[in-house]
């Protein structure tokens, strides 16, 4: 009797697995040859990685947008843009790895659930730090001491952290659920989760402008933060929903084929891979601290906000790009596939940039959506004509970075990273001393720079760490 349809099926659209094989009493072996890699398939599971990324850009925006309408917009975006955000990102950052881990290791039962249990402990460890940081004592010496904010950010700040305690271990739930997703390529329920998760955005902040239509006004740091928490939390219960729902219908093996993952080996693997967005959000308060020391300073502020946005967005198919790589390296023929690939992207996004920055595109961006007058908007467009290699060197970053990940060689990546944060920090002293340049163009020739040379490293290591068929 034919086996009646699971609900999950009835949404099969969501998960994008193939379809179920045809079982035989007796099977007669088919010899086929290996399929190589086309670039159609390469886009099919690399676009909704991008769609997703682009709509998580887009969060920040909706929260300036909301939370600037709201009762003293200035103090609490200040707590959030100073304090709040800062310190989520930072307690998060050994966390955001286990994405690319999934991917790399989750080829099996047995691997995946150690690799969860990694992430649980890892997740409430940061949380407890989470909390000691919000709730004691403590976040006045952070505040007052370390960030130095004004006084009248404190408490709204501290009301912001409190509410985001869900914040940590939610990310790092979602994206190891995600990396296993992205292994056996159902990455359509990636952009999915990402538009839950603006739907919850927008879900608590509709609820509080409504609450303030009658007249029980909430502070703004409150509704944002709860949006924050609301939409991650959403998107990591719906990711963990159909992770469950991959993994009962695609076959996957119990044990590995070889060596099982020892503990050892997957601290071997993810500790360089965790230190590497801790050494990157050095670059922030860095490139911050450069711009307030050189010329135009408070407009190379006002605007760095808009130009980093902008370079955002037009990185992030870049960004989307690592785990593609990491997921389809083994399919024949594919090396030479997500290197064409890799080397397209990064030429297309880099000649959109070009083409906001030498176009009337560049006044809607900086004029009408993001609100600078017209000489800060100018500003801007100059600032960008310097990163027209930073979305390509992105792209081919993510190519390399993937390969050497899929070779389980992450200690090369982060010295990756350490090569850009050096190169970024010494050419910003360089600047601060002998730059005639205004900040914000000077930060970004900086950054170019810096992950030019991160690039030029990681193809070195690639080609030395890196069997020949694939380097």
């Amino acid at each position: 009797m034919a086996r009646e349809p699971t609900p999950y099926r009835t949404a099969r659209h969501l998960v994008e697995l193939p379809p179920p094989r045809a079982h035989h009493d007796n099977p007669a072996p088919v010899t086929q040859a290996p399929v190589p890699l086309s670039p159609r398939r390469i886009l099919a599971l690399w676009w909704p990685l991008a769609a997703s990324w682009l709509l998580m850009g887009t969060e920040l925006p909706l929260f300036t947008a909301c939370v600037a309408r709201m009762a003293d917009p200035e103090v609490h975006l200040a707590a959030y843009g100073s304090l709040v955000f800062p310190l989520a990102l930072v307690i998060e950052a050994p966390i955001m790895m286990f994405l690319a881990a999934a991917t790399a290791l989750a080829a099996d039962l047995d691997s995946w659930r150690k690799i969860r249990r990694a992430m649980h402990a890892a997740g409430a460890f940061l949380t407890a730090l989470h909390v000691a940081i919000a709730f004691t004592p403590l976040f006045d010496w952070v505040a007052r001491t370390v960030f130095t904010v004004p006084d009248e950010v404190v408490e709204p700040a501290r009301l912001g952290l409190r509410v985001m305690t869900p914040w940590t271990w939610a990310i790092a739930y979602r994206r190891a659920h995600q990396g296993v997703l992205i292994r056996f390529q159902a990455t359509r329920p990636v952009i999915v989760g990402s538009g839950l998760r603006l739907v919850a955005n927008a879900a608590v902040y509709t609820a509080a402008f409504a609450l303030e239509a009658r007249k029980l006004a909430i502070p703004g740091i409150l509704a944002g933060t709860a949006s924050v928490a609301a939409g991650v939390t959403t998107e990591a219960l719906f990711i963990g929903w159909c992770t469950r729902r991959v993994l009962q219908d695609h076959g996957v093996p119990a044990r590995p084929a070889g060596a099982p993952l020892t503990r050892a080996a997957f601290l071997a693997f993810y500790v360089p891979l965790a230190l590497t967005p801790l050494i990157a959000l050095i670059t922030q308060p860095l490139g911050a601290a450069a711009m307030a020391r050189m010329e135009l300073p408070l407009a190379s502020l006002a605007v760095w906000p808009a130009v980093h946005g902008l370079l955002f967005l037009l990185r992030s198919g870049g960004f989307a790009y690592n785990e593609v790589v990491i997921s389809l390296l083994d399919t024949p023929d594919a090396v030479r596939a997500l290197r064409r690939f890799g080397v397209g992207l990064g030429a297309v996004t880099s000649a959109l940039l070009l083409l906001v920055a030498t176009t009337p595109l560049s006044q809607l961006w900086f004029g009408t959506i993001s609100g600078l007058s017209a000489p800060l908007a100018a500003l801007a467009s100059g600032a960008v004509l310097c990163a027209l290699p930073w979305p390509a060197a992105q792209a081919v970053q993510s190519w390399l970075q993937g390969s050497l990940v899929h070779a389980r060689r992450t200690r090369q990546v982060t010295e990756g990273m350490v090569v850009f944060c050096t190169v970024t920090a010494t050419l910003l002293f360089a600047a601060v001393r002998f730059s005639p340049w205004t900040g914000v163009r000077s930060a970004v020739l900086a950054l170019v720079l810096g992950s030019l040379v991160q690039t030029s490293w990681l193809a070195l290591r690639v080609r030395r760490a890196v069997p020949p068929r694939a380097a």
